[in-house]
């Protein structure tokens, strides 16, 4: 299934992070593929929408899957909502996400503390002054407890105020203060890594900790991940704290995570899209596998050569075929990712009319050349270079996914 691509590209070398549920483990860093990780958005202590919910982004591909656990409610259904993911043989590791009451949460229901594989804990939110080590240190001696791993998640809206105003006073107080944008990204870095440590002090060792720093804003998210690379070795989590929606929320995610992953940094990347009205949540698993594939790095997917069309091509129906195709192989996927793997990383053209269309279709492993505007009404498949049939009426699309199924049954079987 899973495809790295090792060429020229620089990993940065980080600890590999076992994350475990029964006989399942996700292997985060040490040079494993970039895992893809989701989050709900359902109330938790709705266990009903939140198992449904959870087994949606599992199926779309999330390897990870984290869960609000914001009261003794919602701790509670944990328990459950594992049980029941169980019961439906779906194994994906749960991610309980902590702010303020955390250390409440795992001590009162200690059950939750099980069930879920990896903590995610935010330095910022876990208390003020003394009270903030001590409660940090329960949670981490509840993840060494139940062998769960920790992700020391710092973000730029609720970062620790006291250790900020600690290092602007200390930059006011220099012959030359640097600009306090510089010392508020130095502060969300060392946050992160003096919490790392704290961690590994109260004997949580460095393969069993995930580091994040997240922003809203591109440049800035760089230069944070890059500062954290090269200034430790921990497993490292990618994503913009609020991308926003739409268009925006794609292309603001995957320029950040496409130039940090292109520089080898990144062992887990999430991406944290807005969701329309009425979208389906898993959008964000979608464009997180889309922007590996596209980088190269793992192959979730059969790839899809498409043109955008022009005057030559019959543009609603060239249209409505290459979205019919691509909503086809996304279908059928997680049936043929365990039946037949090596069809992720098939690539398939559905091209619009005579120009690029015939040389593209015989350069994929299946392709159809669609007649453009004043052309034959004929469409050509090509498997692998050589033309095989010749399509035409209004049952094209049903009879080129047919020839796909038969290719990948007869191609790809173990």
């Amino acid at each position: 299934m899973t495809t790295i691509r090792t060429e020229g590209l620089r990993r940065h070398p980080t600890h590999a992070v076992e994350v475990k549920w029964k006989d399942h483990t996700v292997t985060i860093g040490g040079g494993r593929p970039v895992v893809v990780q989701s989050m709900t958005n359902t109330s938790t202590a709705d266990t009903e929408k939140t198992v449904e919910q959870v087994l949606a982004l599992a199926r779309a591909g999330s390897e990870l899957v984290r869960l609000t656990v914001n009261t003794p409610e919602a701790a509670r259904a944990v328990v459950e909502i594992r049980e029941k993911l169980d019961r439906a043989g779906c194994f994906v590791p749960l991610v309980g996400d902590f702010h303020y009451n955390g250390h409440k949460l795992l001590t009162e229901v200690p059950e939750c503390a099980a069930a879920l594989s990896k903590y995610r804990i935010n330095p910022g939110n876990v208390g003020k002054g003394d009270r903030a080590a001590e409660n940090f240190a329960v949670m981490i001696e509840t993840a060494k407890r139940y062998g769960a791993a920790v992700r020391i998640g710092v973000n730029g809206g609720s970062l620790d105020q006291e250790l900020l105003a600690r290092m602007m006073d200390e930059n006011n107080a220099r012959p030359e203060p640097a600009d306090p944008s510089e010392v508020l990204l130095e502060a969300l870095v060392e946050s992160a890594l003096s919490s790392a440590k704290g961690a590994e002090a109260l004997g949580l060792p460095a393969n069993r900790i995930v580091l994040s720093c997240k922003v809203s804003t591109v440049p800035e998210l760089l230069r944070l991940y890059r500062m954290l690379a090269k200034r430790s070795s921990y497993a490292l989590h990618l994503g913009l704290t609020e991308a926003g929606i739409g268009s925006k929320g794609i292309v603001a995610s995957s320029t950040a995570l496409g130039v940090l992953l292109e520089e080898g940094i990144g062992d887990t990347i999430r991406v944290s899209l807005t969701p329309a009205p009425g979208a389906a949540r898993t959008e964000e698993v979608v464009v997180a596998q889309e922007i590996l594939q596209s980088l190269g790095l793992r192959s979730f997917l059969p790839t899809v050569t498409s043109c955008p069309g022009c005057g030559r091509t019959s543009s609603e129906f060239f249209q409505e075929l290459a979205a019919s195709t691509q909503s086809f192989l996304r279908e059928r996927m997680p049936e043929w990712r365990t039946a037949y793997p090596g069809a992720a990383g098939m690539k398939v053209a559905v091209m619009g009319c005579v120009v690029n269309g015939p040389g593209e279709s015989r350069q994929a492993d299946i392709g159809i050349s669609l007649p453009g505007a004043g052309e034959s009404p004929v469409a050509p498949v090509y498997i692998r270079g050589v033309k095989v049939a010749s399509l035409k009426g209004s049952d094209m699309a049903e009879r080129f996914q047919a020839m796909i199924e038969e290719f990948v049954r007869t191609t790809y079987a173990q």
